[in-house]
C-alpha cells in the first residue's frame, strides 16, 4: 500500500471519531488533522454502498487539502429489512430540519422488523468501510469490517451511540451500549476494518 504519512486528513467533522482514529494510528507516527479544522465541507453521500461513500468523502478531502485523506462510512444492515437502513442509517434518524434522533430511528427499525413477521428473524450486522485516498492521482484503497449480531427490544444501555442500544453482538448477552468502550472497540466493525488497514500499512 502507498505511504499515507506523515500527515493525514481525517474526513470527519465528528470530534469523537477523529480522536478514536488518531489513537488507532498513533503507533505509525502519522499526524492527523480533521476536516473541520481545515474548513473542508461535508460532501453529500450519494454512493450505492458503504465503500462508495467512504471513497467519495476521502477523495474530496484529498483533492481539497492536497494531502492523503482517510474517511469512513458505517451503518447497520437488518436482514428482515433486506439490508436497510444500511447506508441510510444516519438519515433514518433525521427529522425535517436535519436533527438526528436515534431513539426514533431505533423505533422505526423495530416497528418494521416486527411488521416483517417472526419468520424474518432479528439478525443484523454493522458495517464500517474505511477508504484512504491520495491527492495526486485519485487513487483510493478501501477496507470493510463487519460485526454480526441480533436486534433486541427495548433498547438497553447508555454507552455507545446510534443503534448500539438495540444490537447484541454474536456470542454476547449485552448490547453494544452496555459494553465498556474499550471492550466494544476490540470487536466492533470499525476495529475489524482498521485491522485490515493496519495490515496493509505493514
Amino acid at each position: 500500500m502507498k505511504a499515507i504519512g506523515p500527515k493525514l486528513v481525517i474526513a470527519t467533522h465528528n470530534a469523537g471519531k477523529l480522536a478514536e482514529i488518531q489513537e488507532l494510528l498513533q503507533p505509525f507516527e502519522i499526524e492527523c488533522v480533521g476536516a473541520a479544522e481545515l474548513g473542508l465541507p461535508e460532501p453529500e453521500e450519494i454512493g450505492n454502498n458503504f465503500i462508495d461513500n467512504a471513497e467519495l468523502k476521502a477523495r474530496e478531502a484529498a483533492d481539497l487539502s492536497g494531502l492523503p485523506a482517510l474517511a469512513d462510512d458505517s451503518g447497520i444492515s437488518v436482514d428482515a429489512l433486506h439490508g436497510l437502513p444500511g447506508i441510510f442509517s444516519a438519515r433514518w434518524a433525521e427529522d425535517e430540519d436535519g436533527n438526528r434522533d436515534f431513539g426514533r430511528a431505533m423505533e422505526r427499525v423495530w416497528r418494521e422488523v416486527e411488521a416483517a413477521g417472526e419468520e424474518a428473524g432479528h439478525d443484523a450486522h454493522f458495517v464500517c468501510a474505511l477508504s484512504v485516498a491520495w491527492p495526486d492521482n485519485g487513487q483510493a484503497e478501501s477496507f470493510e469490517g463487519r460485526v454480526y449480531g441480533t436486534l433486541v427490544w427495548p433498547p438497553r444501555g447508555d454507552r455507545g451511540f446510534g443503534y448500539d442500544p438495540m444490537f447484541v453482538p454474536t456470542g454476547h448477552e449485552r448490547t453494544f451500549a452496555e459494553f465498556d468502550p474499550v471492550e466494544k472497540h476490540a470487536i466492533s466493525h470499525r476495529a475489524d476494518a482498521f485491522k485490515k488497514l493496519i495490515a496493509a500499512l505493514g
